[in-house]
């Protein structure tokens, strides 16, 4: 997005903004500072953002969205916490240093009020949108993808050479909003109020809000009638295409200029298909897309040693759901395209050495089989379901309590591989 000239960046138009409800307030309402021609003097006090202060200088029009902003993840940012928090093991002696990282190289990406309706956020250079008109709907690429631009919105817009626009934006025009509501990003959802993290809760929104025929079948897709309800396979597996990954990010401030800055050692485009490593009621797939986030160990080190000696407590390769859906794509060409063929799982060649033990629970051990075998698997007895135990090795390995061995060819299969074929009537 190229930045605004600075005259751009405070140009009032005062005819189309006097003509909106906010235009009939002054100006010293909202920003304070004094009405007098001098401009040192008129400028003392000044509040730039007033909406910094939700609950002083919106609430009285806007009262539940006020009320409920200071909670949403676009003002606490807590999601960077929680995974901070998880890497460093939360000690208390490494917060200082953690703060002051956080300070120079996250913090402004906190979003108040005004950085979505009425200016572009501070962290792409700030500046008015429409000579200071309030937009119920953020201008999505100077709002949203200006922020999330260098994944999310270069894949929603198709800017990836070689790789097409989103289907929902290239052939419906949709923008963000219609799927992230303004209750969603306000935190006024049940889901969204007070969340640590963006997968925290139920998934919402959710692919079947819209394709409701989808979960079971009924829209006549053969696929769909296989895996649609989600439990096996989200959307994205089927629906996504390839996505950018990044690799080795580390964060310091420059000698030179004093300048906070951050480098990372490769940004590349995958896509493969992990273990749901928050898999969850909630988010009930076995299987998902992974993307590779550019944490290291020493990402942190400008600012003190083995700050993330916890590293391993999360994966390096993350669940994601990009932005960059098809309705036809390589993997969804055929059955085959996935089953039998481990190019596009994460299996553990594709992680580094010192990565396997953060992605233990990403790892795909064993690929999904040929097809054949599922049409001939016999289904689990129906009381299995009351079984305390998940483990089937347990009685199929040695034929305890009368309980069939499994075959010669199953040998190298382990637990999370049986209930692919097997399964519940």
């Amino acid at each position: 997005m190229a930045p605004l000239e600075p005259w751009e960046k405070v140009l009032v138009d005062a005819e189309a903004f006097l003509a909106t409800d906010h235009g009939e307030l002054t100006c010293i309402e909202c920003h304070n500072g004094t009405n007098v021609s001098n401009k040192d003097e008129a400028h003392a006090g000044m509040i730039a953002s007033p909406s910094e202060q939700p609950d002083v200088y919106c609430a009285e029009c806007h009262e539940e969205e006020s009320a409920a902003y200071p909670a949403a993840l676009h003002a606490t940012q807590a999601g960077y916490w929680t995974t901070i928090n998880a890497r460093n093991g939360n000690i208390p002696e490494d917060h200082p240093a953690l703060e002051e990282m956080f300070g120079n190289h996250c913090a402004s990406c906190h979003t108040s009020c005004g950085e979505c309706h009425v200016s572009q956020p501070k962290n792409v250079g700030g500046g008015l949108f429409t000579g200071h008109v309030f937009e119920k709907t953020p201008p999505m690429t100077r709002s949203c993808t200006a922020c999330h631009g260098s994944r999310v919105g270069n894949e929603f817009l198709g800017k990836n050479e070689g790789i097409p626009g989103d289907v929902h934006f290239r052939e419906a025009r949709m923008s963000c909003v219609k799927c992230h509501e303004g209750a969603e990003l306000h935190g006024m959802t049940e889901t969204a109020a007070g969340a640590d993290h963006r997968y925290s809760g139920a998934e919402d929104p959710q692919c079947i809000d819209c394709h409701q025929y989808v979960a079971d079948g009924s829209d006549g897709v053969e696929m769909h009638a296989q895996h649609g309800d989600g439990t096996e396979l989200s959307c994205q597996v089927c629906h996504s295409v390839t996505y950018t990954s990044c690799d080795g990010c580390h964060v310091a401030v420059s000698e030179t200029s004093g300048n906070p800055y951050f480098e990372t050692e490769a940004t590349y485009h995958t896509f493969f298909i992990g273990l749901n490593p928050i898999r969850s009621e909630d988010r009930p797939a076995k299987y998902v897309p992974v993307r590779h986030v550019p944490v290291a160990p020493t990402s942190y080190e400008f600012y003190g040693e083995n700050l993330l000696r916890n590293f391993d407590a999360l994966p390096t390769w993350v669940y994601t759901t990009p932005h960059n859906i098809q309705r036809n794509t390589p993997q969804n060409a055929s059955c085959e395209a996935c089953h039998t063929n481990p190019e596009i799982f994460l299996t553990a060649d594709k992680v580094q050495a010192v990565e396997q033990n953060a992605n233990a629970s990403v790892i795909v051990k064993t690929v999904p089989p040929a097809v054949e075998l599922f049409l001939a698997a016999m289904p689990q007895p129906a009381a299995h379901a009351e079984l305390v135990s998940d483990s089937c090795v347990a009685c199929h390995e040695t034929g305890i309590r009368n309980s069939p061995m499994y075959p010669e060819d199953h040998i190298g299969f382990s637990n999370e591989s049986c209930s692919g074929c097997h399964k519940l009537p």
